[in-house]
Formats: structure tokens, sequence, C-alpha cells
């Protein structure tokens, strides 16, 4: 009797948890899979608004320029507003802070991008918004970045759009902090 109740409980504990390790074991591949678009853990920007930049780049030969533009609603710049860092392929390019852009050159391909906030609140520093896109040389690209709701969305714009963002906000110039 003892024996069949064991075989019932661990069958039972089967049943019941082990579909659900599987499935954390596949949910933590995919978060890694997603987070390999991200640069390495602490580095941080120091970013500076440029208003003299207003024009949508030519990409250099053979490659591709995309830009990232940060919409922020009204109401949602809390203290000194949002500063979101920007990755291509598991390398940090440059931030972006307030409403502002900033673009950068890329090889033609698949890429994986990301977004990331960067703040001195761990919980706000877990907060990622990823896309990826197949680039063609000669082409321009444009993503925007911008909380919804208590969401962060990391999204392709069309190119009007693209270019009217980079046409009326203030391009950013960014270094990592030392």
């Amino acid at each position: 009797m003892r024996t069949g109740v064991t075989f019932f409980l661990a069958a039972l504990f089967l049943v019941t948890f082990f579909p659900a390790a599987v499935a954390l074991a596949q949910d933590s591949a995919a978060i890694h899979a997603a987070e390999a678009a991200c640069g390495p853990g602490g580095v941080n920007f120091d970013v500076k608004d440029d208003n003299s930049h207003h024009t949508v780049q030519q990409p250099e030969t053979g490659k591709a320029e995309v830009y990232v533009i940060q919409e922020i609603r009204e109401g949602t710049c809390i203290g000194g507003c949002l500063t979101t860092k920007i990755a291509v392929d598991g390398t940090w390019v440059g931030a972006n802070h307030h409403d502002s852009y900033l673009f950068f050159a890329v090889e033609p391909g698949e890429h994986h991008l990301c977004a990331n906030w960067q703040s001195h609140l761990e919980r706000a520093t877990q907060v990622f918004g990823l896309s990826h896109f197949a680039a063609e040389a000669g082409q321009v690209y444009f993503f925007r970045t911008r909380v919804v709701g208590a969401f962060f969305d990391f999204e392709p714009i069309d190119s009007d759009m693209g270019r009217l963002f980079v046409a009326s906000i203030p391009m950013s110039v960014s270094h990592p902090k030392k």
C-alpha cells in the first residue's frame, strides 16, 4: 500500500512540476538569447544634446544607417528624465536622453537591437526593449523607444515619421562614463 502511495505522489509531482521546470528552462534560454542583443552590464553613458544636427545622413558605401529616436510623452519625465542605452548585436553604441536621437552605421545582414534604461535604481535597469531587422546596404532605418503605460516599447517606425523626428529634436552625443 505504501509503495502505491509513494508511486502516486512521485507521478503527481512529475506531472505537476516537470512541465513547469521545462517551461522555465525554455524561458530562461529565450531570455538569455534576447539579452545577447544588449551590451555588457555596468556600462553607462554621459549624454548631451546637440541642437545643430537635424538632417538624415546618407549611409556610407556598403552600409546601412540606423536612427534610434527616443520619444518622451508629457508626464513620463521623472526627475532627470529617461536615459536609454542602445546596443546593436551585443555592443552598446550610445544613449538618448529626453526627446533625442542617435544614429550609427551597420553592415548588411540581420541585426538585433536592445534598449535599456540607464538608472541608479536597480529595478529600472531591468527594463529592456528589443527589436531586430535585416539591413540592406544604402538603406536608412528608423526605430523609436518610448514608455507605453508600464512597458518599454522599441519598434521600427515609418521613414517619414523618422525624418520628422530628426528634423525637430536634438541629436544625442554620448560617451561611456569612466
